[in-house]
């Protein structure tokens, strides 16, 4: 991760205002909609970060224990999951040899999992949300000079952004003549 560097915090004229310009994109091209969504993610990046964690604080205040309880639970599951997943045979043997524990276990479980799915929504919510906003604002932004110049130095290495290493890990790497 040397030479990673997070770009500037882009202007709010820029981002929303009144230099910005918005469109809806053309859905019948689908490559040049994933371009323009790809471009403002790497221009925007820092702008989408600051956004998504003060719409994630707002439901946090609004939310709070809900929030934390929603993200231990989805924690939870996912790293019960990956477990799983990882000792599929000794999870078989412990069924078969002890059924009545298996299934009180399930049971417990779910019972668990749906009295607290209130917090579950409201944290998926709180992490659903800043991506769908970031994908509409990515989706309608035209791209400027400043933002074309940008992601040239980007795809051809000279600079290097978290958001570009995710893109790329992603498999969504822009051409170099985008």
């Amino acid at each position: 991760m040397a030479g990673v560097q997070p770009p500037p915090l882009r202007s709010l004229d820029d981002f929303l205002l009144s230099s910005a310009r918005f469109s809806a994109p053309d859905v019948r091209d689908l490559d040049r909609w994933n371009n323009r969504i790809i471009n403002n993610l790497l221009y925007y990046q820092s702008n989408y970060l600051v956004s998504a964690l003060g719409l994630l604080l707002v439901v946090g205040y609004c939310q709070p224990y809900q929030l934390l309880v929603g993200a231990t639970v989805v924690t939870l599951l996912f790293l019960g999951f990956v477990w799983v997943a990882e000792n599929q045979a000794p999870i078989r043997r412990f069924r078969r040899n002890h059924p009545t524990i298996a299934v009180l276990a399930i049971l417990s479980a779910s019972y668990l999992f749906l009295s607290v799915l209130g917090g579950v929504a409201v944290f998926l919510f709180g992490i659903a949300f800043p991506i769908l906003m970031v994908l509409v604002h990515a989706s309608v932004r035209l791209r400027s000079l400043k933002n074309k110049l940008e992601n040239k130095l980007e795809s051809i290495g000279l600079k290097r952004t978290p958001m570009g290493l995710l893109l790329e890990a992603l498999g969504q790497e822009q051409e170099a003549g985008s």
